[in-house]
């Protein structure tokens, strides 16, 4: 892509607000909004990822959301194909290209590109998830670091979705994940890219407000949800779609394995690992510009920093 026009992204922690941001600056911009939501791309896994309600996607469509059942897969490389699609389509409507979201891995495939990296490989997902049955993810960790430090460190214990794929880079090239993304020559975004962060100045607050809004999910009807799920499609575990936080805790509550209790506790614990784990990519973000998420004028402040950046670049 060769068109010059900015593209706009705006990252946060999950429970941060970025969907209502996303909703009240599209009454004031000419947007198109892109979301960048691994797990908002599932039809039917509604409460759980906080997706807008009907009538919020009538009033604002949201792109790259209800495009895959959860018991396909979605990749990173798929959504920087779509995702690049929706950018030229956005600019030839003469609207901003707005992409919401906190998906760090979508965000960063889409302006940085890919690495050429082996396909995934059922054989070898499937061993590396009995060997993390038996012994535990940290156990893997602790290999990876074996033989790729530098992607150990950049991986938390807790995330097993990056450590088995990290594993798997490693066993099916002999190489470190690692070395390969350094020696790889990827092409970026061409789009200047207009950065927003929204992000809590305090911790304690947005831990709170994760913990209010599981309660929420669950008062919604997020157990009856999962439960819909699983009667329509055949849900492996394993499968991207119920890795996704929330979903996970609800489906082991499904088989017995935990108490309503404790699915609740583990659903809150899960989404402020997730919500550190964000913050910690944020962090290394450069470029963007950042707002306290619990600004009692947020929309105001994001809407009057975009419009001087966007009459800026002309």
């Amino acid at each position: 892509m060769a068109d010059p026009r900015p593209v706009v992204f705006v990252m946060g922690p999950t429970a941060s607000g970025k969907t209502r941001l996303a909703l009240q600056l599209a009454e004031r911009l000419p947007l198109r909004v892109i979301s960048v939501d691994s797990a908002m791309v599932y039809r039917g896994m509604d409460i759980g990822t906080g997706k807008p309600d009907a009538e919020a996607l009538r009033r604002v469509p949201h792109r790259l959301v209800d495009i895959r059942d959860p018991d396909q897969a979605y990749s990173a490389a798929e959504f920087r194909d779509d995702a690049l699609q929706e950018i030229v389509l956005a600019t030839r409507e003469g609207k901003i290209p707005f992409l919401v979201g906190g998906t760090g891995l979508y965000f960063r495939a889409l302006r940085e590109g890919l690495s050429v990296l082996p396909s995934a490989d059922a054989e070898v997902r499937a061993q590396l998830a009995a060997e993390a049955a038996s012994m535990g993810w940290e156990q893997l960790h602790a290999r990876l670091a074996d033989v790729d430090p530098e992607s150990a460190r950049r991986i938390h214990a807790s995330d097993p979705q990056r450590i088995q794929r990290a594993l798997e880079v490693y066993r099916l090239t002999g190489r470190p994940m690692s070395q390969l993304l350094a020696d790889d020559d990827r092409t970026g975004l061409a789009n200047p890219v207009l950065g927003v962060i929204i992000e809590p100045a305090e911790r304690a607050r947005l831990h709170a407000d994760i913990a209010a809004r599981f309660a929420a999910m669950l008062r919604a009807g997020l157990v009856e949800e999962v439960r819909a799920l699983q009667r329509r499609w055949r849900l492996d575990p394993e499968l991207p779609a119920m890795r996704a936080v929330g979903y996970r805790q609800v489906s082991e509550y499904l088989q017995g394995r935990s108490s309503h209790e404790q699915m609740r506790d583990r659903g809150i614990a899960a989404t402020r690992q997730l919500a550190r784990r964000q913050l910690t990519w944020l962090r290394a973000e450069n470029g963007a510009v950042r707002f306290d998420c619990h600004a009692p004028r947020l929309a105001e402040a994001v809407h009057d920093s975009l419009a001087e950046r966007l009459q800026a670049l002309g």
